[in-house]
C-alpha cells in the first residue's frame, strides 16, 4: 500500500496529494525537496541508496495553476463527494447523480444542475421538474471552490499536513 504525500508549490501552497513513489522520484530528479518526514515512515531502498518517504515535499520551482484548473471537472465521484454521499432529495446514501433540470428539458450538465441522488429518487423523479412533483432542494448546487476542495473531505489527514491545509483554505 502506498502512502500519500502532500505536494507543495515553491511558495508552500498545497498543490495535490501524490503517491510516495512519485514524491521520491521528484526528489531524486532534483525537482522537489522534503519538508517533513514521518517518524518511522517507509524507506525506499536500492543497491546504493536509501530514501525515507517524506510526509510533505515542496517543488523547487513555482508551478502556476491555470484559472480553468481551479474549477474541478464534473464527475460522478466529484458530485458524490461534494454532497457528502447523501441524496439531495431524501438524505439517504446516494449512489448516482441526477440533473435537477433534466437534460431532456433543456438542463445542462454543469455543477449548478447536478446533485447526488439515490436510485429510488432518481427513478421517481425521472425527467420531471422539481416543481411538478412538489420536491425542493435543501441547498443550491454549485461548483466546489478551488483545486484543493477534495482535501477537505479526506477521512484521514496527516497531522503534519494541517498547517499547510489551514493556510490554503
Amino acid at each position: 500500500m502506498s502512502a500519500r504525500v502532500l505536494l507543495l508549490n515553491a511558495t508552500y501552497e498545497p498543490l495535490a496529494l501524490v503517491s510516495d513513489r512519485r514524491a521520491v522520484v521528484l526528489m531524486l530528479a532534483g525537482r522537489a525537496e522534503a519538508v517533513a518526514a514521518r517518524p518511522e515512515g517507509p524507506v525506499f531502498r536500492s543497491a546504493h541508496l536509501s530514501i525515507s518517504v517524506p510526509a510533505i515535499v515542496r517543488l523547487l520551482h513555482l508551478v502556476k495553476i491555470p484559472r480553468w484548473a481551479r474549477t474541478p471537472p464534473l464527475t460522478r465521484r466529484a458530485v458524490l463527494r461534494r454532497d457528502g454521499g447523501r441524496c439531495a432529495y431524501c438524505s439517504d446514501p446516494a449512489d448516482t447523480i441526477d440533473h435537477v433540470v433534466p437534460l431532456s428539458r433543456g438542463g445542462r450538465h454543469e455543477w449548478a444542475n447536478v446533485v447526488a441522488s439515490c436510485k429510488r429518487d432518481n427513478l421517481a423523479k425521472a425527467d420531471l421538474l422539481l416543481s411538478e412533483i412538489g420536491w425542493t432542494l435543501p441547498f443550491q448546487p454549485r461548483a466546489p471552490e478551488g483545486h484543493l476542495w477534495r482535501l477537505r473531505y479526506l477521512a484521514e489527514i496527516d497531522p503534519l499536513w494541517e498547517p499547510y491545509l489551514v493556510a490554503a483554505s
